[in-house]
């Protein structure tokens, strides 16, 4: 069967699901998008589970990949460093990268999703569905089953194949499970998270440092804040479930006002709604999940968080499930034909990677949680953009991560590797400072 005849079902019009379909109707293939919610085009926009993206170099390859990066960045704001808060209000900001060309993009993940629906709107080769839940699927026909949200009314798709893109809690993933030989794993951190807002000031301008994500770090919890292009602040706190410094501690208005002034005083300054947002936005769970495989023989795929859902603390959640998209595209073209063998290869290029993003982000939950602020971080991060200027083979961890598209694997190891050469260069520059420091004496 040839790519134009292919019929695909991609469950999930979030951002992933919604990048994928693009692709794929471009190759010529007809798409068939189903959604459980409503269709945002025209609606307000869902608020208080969002946590700003942090668009990187990934995520604009894919974007580029189908000409929508410029109109993207059109609607972000570009963030150069993290800016810290500590208790007393005082404020320090580090840099992303070793220059101010290195920076990151925070957009708005209701806007971006409209980016993207209102593009899939104009191909020709895709049909949409919203108010449509995923109840069955049947992995050998393939087909899958769906149930209109207000009308209750039962509908059948029997597609070429069907792809996975309804998120964390994949209904496509859940059938999937039950299979033989298939693995699965999920880990919910301590941690929940909730949004809050900081709007903008009187005159329409940001209250806070423009292009920085701002983190107000206390050891074992935190709250961060991303610039919106109209100058509000989108913020999250990530805080424990429960127990001290717990989200159930607190209960009442007075409760919430006491605790971010003793703790956050510089944005409870700014947020004259802060009750009303804590009370109203829900509290959401942080879960970390990998299975394996991602296909089931060349009708059913996964992709994004329905494969690899991480934990939001890398800013790389959205940026993989869109280097997943650009992939999927690149590895069909590579196989004409032989779905499998994409599927296949497909898997083999994202499933290790996925799983080191994954280690990565709850690392850096506790780098930004409980070290950012310390002195020792700051020097370290400052000695290691000196590193970067005089030593041009060198790339830091992050830099490898958020602005290029070295595998994270490959990234980790490469890391590792530099480390090991900087501590032996750092050895013998020391031994040979010691021996020349003797023969100096011994000249005397």
């Amino acid at each position: 069967m040839s790519q134009s005849q292919e019929s695909w079902l991609v469950v999930g019009a979030g951002l992933a699901g919604a990048l994928a379909a693009i692709y794929l109707a471009r190759s010529g293939r007809k798409v068939l998008l189903y959604e459980k919610r409503s269709d945002p085009r025209g609606t307000t926009m869902e608020g208080g589970r969002s946590i700003n993206l942090a668009l990187s170099t990934r995520g604009l390859a894919a974007l580029e990949g189908v000409g929508l990066a410029e109109k993207t960045l059109e609607a972000g704001v570009p963030m150069q460093g993290r800016m810290i808060h500590d208790e007393q209000g005082d404020t320090s900001f580090q840099p992303y990268g070793k220059d101010e060309s290195q920076v990151i993009h925070s957009i708005s993940r209701g806007g971006l999703n409209l980016t993207l629906l209102e593009a899939l709107s104009t191909e020709p080769n895709v049909e949409l569905f919203f108010d449509q839940r995923c109840i069955n699927v049947d992995l050998e026909e393939p087909a899958a089953e769906f149930e209109h949200a207000k009308t209750s009314e039962r509908t059948r798709v029997s597609p070429d194949v069907v792809l996975g893109a309804d998120g964390a809690f994949s209904a496509v993933r859940a059938r999937m499970q039950i299979e033989d030989r298939f693995s699965y794993r999920q880990e919910y951190l301590e941690y929940g998270y909730k949004e809050l807002n900081i709007p903008p000031t009187e005159d329409g301008g940001f209250a806070l440092e423009k292009n920085a994500l701002h983190i107000w770090p206390r050891r074992n919890y935190m709250m961060i804040a991303l610039p919106n292009a109209g100058g509000s602040y989108t913020c999250t706190c990530f805080w424990p479930f429960a127990g001290r410094h717990g989200f159930d501690q607190l209960t009442t208005s007075a409760d919430v006002r006491s605790f971010f002034k003793a703790h956050f005083y510089s944005a409870a300054a700014l947020m004259p709604d802060l009750e009303q947002d804590f009370f109203n936005n829900p509290t959401s769970s942080l879960v970390t999940i990998r299975c394996a495989p991602w296909y089931k023989s060349d009708k059913v795929l996964l992709l994004g968080d329905a494969a690899h859902a991480v934990v939001p603390f890398y800013g790389q959640g959205m940026n993989a499930a869109f280097e997943d998209c650009l992939d999927l595209d690149q590895c069909l073209r590579l196989h004409p034909g032989d779905r499998l063998s994409a599927f296949a290869e497909f898997y083999r290029r994202r499933k290790r990677h996925a799983d080191a993003l994954a280690r990565l982000a709850v690392d850096n939950f506790i780098e930004m949680r409980d070290h950012v602020g310390s002195p020792t971080f700051v020097w370290k991060k400052r000695l290691e953009i000196v590193v970067q200027k005089l030593l041009p083979w060198y790339r830091s961890l992050y830099s490898m991560v958020s602005f290029s598209r070295i595998g994270y694997a490959d990234a980790i190891a490469i890391h590792e590797r530099q480390k090991r050469t900087v501590k032996r260069t750092l050895w013998a520059l020391g031994i040979a400072a010691i021996a020349f420091t003797v023969w100096r004496i011994s000249r005397q």
